[in-house]
């Protein structure tokens, strides 16, 4: 419904409705991946700001791991090098990981932290080389560096979270040498949730979340237990670039994160209507019920 058809009665009746979940999230930790097509659209990007920095004030702990795979391409275009990928990954030469640096920790971490500070949000960007928040080692020679996690070191995040700040989180990792390593966002978004226990990991992608016809939106699965996620390996539901998607949620939740959804970040206010609403936004995954 557009804002201006809404009367002050109904504007107050939705903030009523969301109160069980502000009650629900109340000082909870929220981690949010971000990235890809969401990013692309400057309005829409704005306006996934705007909604974490709502949340942020009305008590949620919002943590924001963002990725800038598009980012990266534009700019490795310009430098005339050609992106190249094999199971997903990126192939990341010496070259390339400086390249990773410069636009992930650097151009669209800060344009993250820019936009939440002017939506009236307390951001801090860090990278996972900072603290040794993300170690990592090389996960495939054939890949370069891409990195395998190793360990997270998750002081640095508490301490944003505990002075007030939106941790934003750029997917870097390094090991003992110093070696920088890209590291998946889904993947590195997972170990982060799972290192701080999280409420909740919202992972927003391009697509609604994980359909039975991948070519019909109508056919969006709201809720998962794990093992029917991995029932929906079996007969093909869950293939190709969700593969790795559902992996991650399913790995977070085995470490403890409370649940994953994965949502069209492309729709205006997902977030607000995955957290907020009855309706929610997207497929969920919980952990498996436990049998009496």
């Amino acid at each position: 419904m557009n804002q201006e058809m809404l009367s002050n009665a109904e504007r107050a009746e939705v903030l009523t409705q969301a109160l069980p979940y502000i009650r629900q999230y109340n000082n909870k930790i929220v981690v949010i991946k971000y990235g890809g097509n969401a990013m692309i659209n400057e309005n829409l990007k704005l306006q996934v700001m705007e909604d974490i920095v709502l949340l942020w004030l009305i008590g949620v702990k919002v943590v924001l791991v963002h990725g800038g795979g598009p980012e990266m391409n534009d700019l490795m275009s310009r430098l005339g090098k050609k992106a190249e990928f094999v199971g997903g990954l990126r192939v990341t030469d010496k070259e390339t990981v400086d390249i990773a640096e410069m636009v992930l920790a650097g151009k669209v971490n800060k344009t993250l932290v820019t936009l939440l500070q002017r939506s009236g949000g307390n951001a801090m960007g860090i990278s996972g080389m900072d603290g040794r928040l993300i170690e990592a080692e090389m996960k495939d020679e054939n890949l370069g560096y891409v990195g395998k996690i190793t360990k997270i070191n998750i002081a640095p995040v508490m301490d944003l979270l505990e002075k007030g700040y939106i941790p934003v989180v750029s997917t870097l990792g390094c090991d003992q040498d110093g070696n920088v390593y890209n590291i998946n966002g889904d993947t590195a978004a997972a170990y982060i949730a799972g290192a701080l226990k999280a409420e909740n990991m919202i992972m927003m992608t391009d697509i609604a979340g994980i359909l039975r016809d991948r070519y019909d939106p109508k056919t969006l699965i709201r809720q998962l237990t794990v093992k029917e996620a991995v029932g929906l390996y079996d007969s093909g539901i869950i293939a190709g670039g969700m593969i790795p998607k559902v992996d991650s949620c399913i790995k977070a939740i085995q470490m403890g994160v409370g649940q994953c959804i994965i949502m069209d970040g492309c729709v205006p206010h997902s977030i607000l209507m995955e957290l907020l609403t009855d309706e929610g936004a997207g497929t969920m995954l919980t952990a498996d019920e436990e049998a009496d």
